[in-house]
């Protein structure tokens, strides 16, 4: 019997979020578990024992199956990276590297000696080779860990290990896979050259599945594969073709992009390519390292006693261009466009008219034109809508902002809990509540609010903003 109640698992770096949701996207029930990484100040190693993982899914699993009288299927979205090894029954060998974890630096460099970057981009997607990289990790345990190595007969991601964990069956799926410089994301299957490289056989690989299928049972309730955390939440909100992207402003700010190919190697580029859930296409992943950050940066440095609502009414009186002050976002670096890890946080034009509205607004207008610049970059002639998410979505007027900014329509939508919704509706597909992603989107998301360009002019103030990112990026 179908209750028309789906589940959907979302594990990020420090917590999970699980949310069930019937076949309208309306929210049936929501948990939170947050959990504390294992952090060593002298290595700088960063792990998590693989078993929490499993056992808090299943906790909240049943919780939620209690809540809501039965679910109908499970699927899960996980962090990217985050590498378990095992041996052959599926014990543990050592934690959870995960994905922050930067100890296989040297290997990243052996990896991109042996290959170059443009191979590897144009095999995998991933411009760079970087020590976060199962296949970095890999290397690692090759070169450090011998005795670990030698016993190594399952490799997982950790979505794999979560649907090992509830069903015992060792699978995987691309999306999950498109970031661990092994896979070929060309002809969808292993990269034999980089495994021989690394010292790894085909069979210690989870057997590949696409995205929302079903995979096995956990207590009778059916589990279907999932996806990348960042896709998740794009399937979420809805963004299931290239007229739309999806655009989150939080700590940082992430957008995601269908691309109906690879684009071509770019030196100058760090832009990955992953491929998407829908078959058949990628997906472009750009962020910058500080977004809604650096408001809250200045809110608690600069204008503690004012509500970030407050703060919108004061910028909401400065006209667009902050009269001349132009800020520059870098307060940890920049990431995308530009690539500079150096570059830091600037204002620059200030005279004495400048007020705290002038300044607040100045930082929503550099979060703009940042957005601005990725959209220029990646090519913005189909898109027609942005689909916005994260705290600064809850800002009116740094929306309108951004429509105003980038000449496109923005969108808010009804939930919240875009990767939980977007990994539910996997679970649908998977039980065939739905033919496809793209249907489940259309007939479960529903947008909130939108934001039309009301032809204000920032032309002038992007100009300036460019220029001095020009001279001092």
């Amino acid at each position: 019997m179908n209750n028309g109640r789906y589940l959907g698992l979302d594990i990020g770096t420090t917590s999970l979020k699980a949310a069930v949701f019937d076949k309208n996207g309306k929210r049936l029930a929501v948990r939170a578990v947050d959990y504390t990484l294992s952090t060593d100040a002298v290595t700088g190693n960063i792990e998590f024992a693989p078993e929490r993982y499993v056992e808090m899914c299943k906790s909240v699993i049943d919780d939620l199956a209690l809540e809501c009288g039965g679910i109908d299927a499970i699927s899960v979205d996980t962090q990217g990276e985050t590498l378990i090894v095992t041996d052959e029954q599926g014990n543990p060998l050592y934690p959870a590297i995960v994905w922050l974890d930067n100890r296989a630096a040297d290997e990243a460099e052996a990896i991109k000696r042996r290959f170059g970057n443009e191979t590897v981009y144009n095999v995998t997607g991933q411009p760079e080779i970087t020590a976060g990289w199962p296949a970095s990790k890999l290397l690692w345990f090759k070169n450090k860990k011998p005795d670990v190595f030698a016993r190594i007969k399952k490799i997982f991601m950790l979505e794999d290990w979560v649907l090992f964990g509830l069903t015992g069956e060792f699978v995987t799926e691309p999306t999950i896979q498109s970031s661990t410089t092994y896979y070929d994301i060309v002809n969808g299957t292993w990269w034999d050259e980089m495994l021989g490289f690394i010292g790894i056989e085909r069979e210690q690989l989870p057997a590949l599945v696409p995205t929302a299928k079903v995979v096995g049972e956990y207590k009778g309730i059916p589990v279907v594969s999932g996806m990348l955390d960042q896709i998740a939440g794009t399937v979420g909100a809805g963004v299931t073709d290239g007229e739309k992207i999806s655009e989150m402003t939080g700590t940082i700010m992430a957008i995601c992009a269908l691309s109906e190919d690879i684009p071509a190697y770019r030196a100058d580029s760090i832009i990955p390519c992953h491929v998407h859930a829908i078959p058949g296409k990628f997906c472009r992943i750009l962020w910058s390292s500080t977004a809604g950050m650096a408001l809250k940066w200045f809110k608690n440095q600069l204008a503690e006693e004012f509500s970030f609502s407050e703060l919108d009414g004061l910028a909401a009186d400065i006209a667009p261009g902050c009269d001349g002050l132009t800020m520059l976002p870098y307060f940890c670096g920049s990431t995308m466009p530009k690539y500079n890890p150096d570059a830091r946080a600037v204002f620059a034009g200030i005279n004495l008219s400048h007020t705290r509205g002038h300044f607040a607004r100045a930082i929503m207008e550099a979060i703009a034109f940042t957005l601005r610049q990725d959209l220029e970059y990646i090519g913005t002639e189909k898109i027609k809508e942005i689909r916005i998410t994260g705290g600064g979505a809850k800002s009116p007027l740094w929306a309108a902002i951004k429509a105003d900014v980038t000449g496109k329509v923005l969108r808010t939508v009804t939930e919240e809990e875009t990767a939980c919704l977007g990994t539910a509706l996997a679970a649908a597909v998977g039980i065939g509540v739905f033919e496809s992603l793209a249907e489940a989107a259309g007939a479960a998301v529903s947008t909130k609010k939108s934001y039309i360009p009301s032809g204000a002019d920032y032309e002038a103030a992007y100009r300036a903003y460019v220029e001095l990112d020009g001279r001092l990026n």
